[in-house]
């Protein structure tokens, strides 16, 4: 979304084909590929071109799909579960028993953080913008919820932990939750920076993370996937190992037809995505 807006910090020239992540089945290989064989099939990330008929992509960023995982999940799985991933077990170092918040948890990477924190043993709060979203994640195992369109975060946070605080933020919303999500934090806390979904890049004092001892990460798994190609594919394989054994599962609002691609875009520029949308040729 924030590609095609314009707004993400990387910017592919124009005219450009939108699609980040995608499924499908490989048609031809480059020489030097060896880990893709042709017809097989794979979920995918390159940034663009996914929402074509034809693309290329990146071998390393290329996950090859095990028996019965169907392309409707596949297109839905690797940035969300990756970013999740990588932020919560690489960047955070979430431990068994932590309490994480979840800010936007019922969109496409606040539905991954949830199932993967479960799948870690933490206790999460997730804190999303309407009562149907905060129900959503509770079917997807959030302990708690908070619906900050109507309730105080900060407020709620010192009741759900005893005044303690979470141990974990998550945040890939920014905007004008970053700051009291940051004041709530634990001592020691980790606040992951996943994104800005709202749109505004929040300005933080910097006395906060001072006085609760507390660490402000970066999350950029793309980056992090060029860098460590082969920690990025084990992380992608024990991914998708939680697939098959039922611990994550991509949460899929809408399945729609390519041609209503323009539409997809204005449901979730509206809010109006639960999950992910998936586009199909």
């Amino acid at each position: 979304m924030l590609i095609v807006q314009n707004k993400y910090q990387i910017k592919p020239p124009l005219p450009f084909v939108p699609g980040a992540e995608y499924a499908g089945v490989v048609e031809a290989l480059g020489e030097c590929v060896t880990n893709l064989k042709v017809g097989q099939h794979v979920a995918c990330l390159s940034g663009t071109g996914g929402f074509g008929t034809h693309t290329l992509a990146t071998a390393a960023l290329c996950l090859p799909l095990p028996a019965g995982f169907p392309f409707t999940d596949a297109a839905a799985f690797i940035m969300t579960y990756a970013t999740s991933h990588h932020a919560l077990v690489d960047r955070a170092q979430l431990q068994a028993g932590e309490t994480v918040l979840v800010l936007g948890a019922a969109g496409g990477v606040g539905t991954a953080a949830i199932q993967i924190a479960k799948a870690m043993g933490a206790r999460v709060i997730a804190a999303a913008s309407s009562d149907d979203k905060c129900a959503l994640c509770k079917t997807i195992g959030a302990d708690e919820t908070i619906n900050y369109s109507t309730q105080d975060l900060r407020e709620q946070l010192k009741a759900l932990t005893g005044g303690k605080g979470p141990n974990v933020v998550y945040d890939p919303v920014g905007g004008d939750l970053a700051e009291p999500a940051l004041r709530s934090i634990a001592w020691r806390g980790r606040y992951l920076v996943v994104g800005f979904a709202a749109g505004p890049i929040p300005a933080l004092p910097l006395n906060l993370p001072l006085l609760k001892g507390a660490s402000i990460v970066g999350v950029f798994w793309g980056e992090f996937a060029r860098r460590e190609p082969q920690a990025n594919a084990a992380m992608m394989m024990a991914l998708a190992q939680w697939y098959g054994q039922g611990k994550v599962k991509p949460v899929i609002d809408s399945t729609l037809p390519m041609s209503e691609l323009k539409a997809a875009y204005a449901r979730m520029g509206g809010r109006d995505v639960k999950g992910k949308l998936v586009l199909v040729n």
